[in-house]
C-alpha cells in the first residue's frame, strides 16, 4: 500500500490475540470516531480465526487500515514495538481488542498533547469517571503497583497500567523498548519519567471484562511488572541520559559549581551543550539565553522546560559543524560544560566558539581533569579524553583566547571514579557516588582554599583576546 502524501494526526495501535469474537466490533467503534486516523493491528500468532479475518479486513484496501503479522505468539509487548515502530501519525495511542476501552474518548485522551501541553497522556480509569465494578483483587493490584511504579519515577500517576496511553510519536519511537507479555506498560512509565517528559492524566470509562471472557493478564504479568519497573530504574539503556539525570540531581554540588561560574556569565549568553538544562536554569537571567545540544530529545526536553521564557531560545548545535541557526549572532559569554572533551578536533571547536563570541566576550568551560582516570566511564559517555592545565591553557591560546582564570575542582572525588571508571569499568555514575559527591560539598569548598593544583574537573575562564584567531 503506498504511504499517505501527509501523515495522519493518529495512530491507533492495537496488537491483537485471539479477539475473533470483539476484533470487528472494536475496529467499527474506532472507525467511527471522527479523528484523521489510521488503525495498526498487529496480530501476535493467533490462532482462533483472527488472522484469517484481519486478511480479509486487509483486502478491502481501507487507506486507513494497515495489518502485520508474527509468525508466532510473542506477547502484547513485541507487537506494540512492532505497532509502534510502523506509525506514521503524530501522535500514538495504544487500544486494546477486548471492548474494555472506548475508542470514542479519543479526543478526550489525546487533547493535551495537541493543545501542546502534554508528551504522554495516561486515561485513569481510578479518577471518576463511569467504570464496571468487578475484580477486587484485580483493582488493588494495579492500585499497588501504580504505587510501586510511582516511588521510583516519581510521578504521581494514578493507573499505570492503563491501556490507553498516548504519546507524541517521534517520542514514543526515541525510546527503546525490550519488553515481552504485559511488561510494556511498566517500562514505558519508568523512560517516559528518565525523559522529562510532560505526562498527563485525564479520567475515562472502563468496562472490564473477566477471564471467562477472554481478559489475559494474571498475578504472574503483576509480578514480572515490578521486576520491570525496578530494572528499568537502576539500568538505563542510555548511559549519557542516566549519567546527566544523576548529575542533575546533585543540587548542592551544582549550587557550587555555579558559584564559581556565576561572577564571569553576563549579557547576551550561549550555552553549548545544554543536555537536560542542569545549568541551564541558573542562566534566565541573561539578557538572552540561546541553549543548544547535538540531540533532538534533549532540545525537545529544553523546549518544554523554558516553554514560558520569552527569552529563551533552543536551537540545534554541534561544534566542529556549521551551525547556520546562529548565523549572525554574537555573545557576551559562552557557557561550555563538560562538552569539549565529546570533540574529537578540540582546537577548531574552540576558534568556533571564539567566533561566535563578541570582541572581548569570555568562555566559562569545564572540562574532566587527569588524562589518568580515563576509563569505561569516559568511553560510555564518548569523551575523548580529560585535559591536564598546560594541555587546555596551550588550546585556549591557539584558538585566540587568553586564560583568566584557572580552579581544579572536587580532587575528593578521584578515587571514587578511578575506582569506578577505570577499575571495575562501570558504564555509569552509580547513584551512591553522586551523592557522595553531592554531600561531601562543603569540603569541596574548602578545597578552594587549599589552592589545589588536581581535581576530577577544571573551570578555565578565558577572555576571547582580540577579533582574529591566533595560528596553530
Amino acid at each position: 500500500m503506498d504511504a499517505p502524501t501527509q501523515a495522519p494526526l493518529l495512530s491507533v495501535l492495537i496488537p491483537v490475540y485471539n479477539e475473533i469474537a470483539t476484533l470487528d466490533k472494536l475496529l467499527a467503534r474506532v472507525r467511527a470516531v471522527p479523528i484523521d486516523k489510521e488503525i495498526v493491528v498487529v496480530d501476535d500468532g493467533s490462532t482462533d480465526g483472527t488472522r484469517e479475518r484481519l486478511r480479509e479486513l486487509a483486502a478491502e484496501n481501507d487507506p486507513r487500515l494497515r495489518v502485520f503479522f508474527h509468525e508466532h505468539n510473542r506477547g502484547k509487548s513485541a507487537a506494540l514495538r512492532t505497532a509502534i515502530a510502523q506509525a506514521r501519525g503524530r501522535i500514538s495511542i495504544v487500544q486494546d481488542a477486548d471492548l474494555e476501552y472506548d475508542p470514542a474518548e479519543f479526543p478526550k485522551v489525546v487533547k493535551p498533547i495537541v493543545e501542546g501541553k502534554a508528551d504522554v497522556v495516561y486515561g485513569s480509569r481510578f479518577l471518576g469517571a463511569e467504570r464496571r465494578v468487578l475484580l477486587f483483587w484485580h483493582t488493588v493490584g494495579n492500585r499497588l503497583l501504580t504505587l510501586f511504579s510511582n516511588m521510583f519515577t516519581n510521578l504521581n500517576l494514578t493507573d499505570m497500567e492503563t491501556c490507553y496511553k498516548a504519546f507524541r510519536t517521534e517520542l514514543l519511537q526515541s525510546i527503546p523498548l525490550s519488553s515481552e507479555r504485559f511488561g510494556f506498560e511498566a517500562e514505558v512509565t519508568v523512560k517516559v519519567s528518565q525523559r522529562g517528559c510532560r505526562v498527563y492524566e485525564v479520567p475515562i470509562s472502563y468496562h472490564g471484562r473477566e477471564y471467562w471472557e477472554g481478559k489475559k493478564i494474571g498475578w504472574r504479568d503483576g509480578v514480572q511488572a515490578l521486576w520491570l519497573i525496578l530494572r528499568h530504574s537502576m539500568a538505563s539503556d542510555d548511559p549519557g541520559l542516566t549519567t546527566l539525570r544523576r548529575v542533575d540531581s546533585l543540587q548542592r554540588y551544582n549550587g557550587f559549581l555555579w558559584s564559581k561560574m556565576r561572577p564571569h556569565v553576563s549579557g547576551r549568553v550561549l550555552e553549548i551543550g545544554s543536555g537536560t538544562g542542569g545549568i541551564s536554569r541558573n542562566l534566565l537571567g541573561a539578557k538572552r539565553l540561546v541553549v543548544t545540544d547535538t540531540r533532538a530529545d534533549y532540545r525537545d526536553m529544553l523546549a518544554r522546560m523554558f516553554s514560558n521564557y520569552e527569552h529563551v531560545a533552543v536551537r540545534p548545535l554541534t561544534l566542529g559543524e556549521p551551525a547556520p541557526e546562529l548565523a549572525g549572532e554574537r555573545f557576551d559569554t559562552v557557557v561550555c560544560a563538560n562538552v569539549l572533551e565529546h570533540v574529537e578536533d578540540d582546537v577548531a571547536a574552540l576558534r568556533q566558539i571564539h567566533d561566535l563570541l563578541a570582541p572581548g566576550g569570555r568562555l566559562v568551560l569545564v572540562v574532566p581533569m587527569l588524562r589518568a582516570l580515563y576509563g569505561e566511564m569516559d568511553r560510555a559517555i564518548h569523551h575523548h579524553r580529560r585535559y591536564e592545565r598546560a594541555e587546555i591553557e596551550e588550546k585556549l591560546a591557539k584558538a585566540g583566547f587568553a586564560l583568566e582564570e584557572f580552579a581544579a575542582l572536587n580532587a575528593l572525588g578521584i578515587p571514587g571514579w578511578w575506582l569506578n571508571s577505570v577499575v571495575l569499568r562501570r558504564r555509569a555514575v552509580p547513584g551512591l557516588q553522586a551523592r557522595l559527591n553531592d554531600w561531601l560539598v562543603p569540603w569541596v569548598r574548602f578545597e578552594q582554599r587549599l589552592g589545589l593544583r588536581v581535581g576530577m574537573s577544571m573551570l578555565a575562564v578565558a577572555r576571547r583576546a582580540d577579533d582574529s584567531v591566533n595560528g596553530a
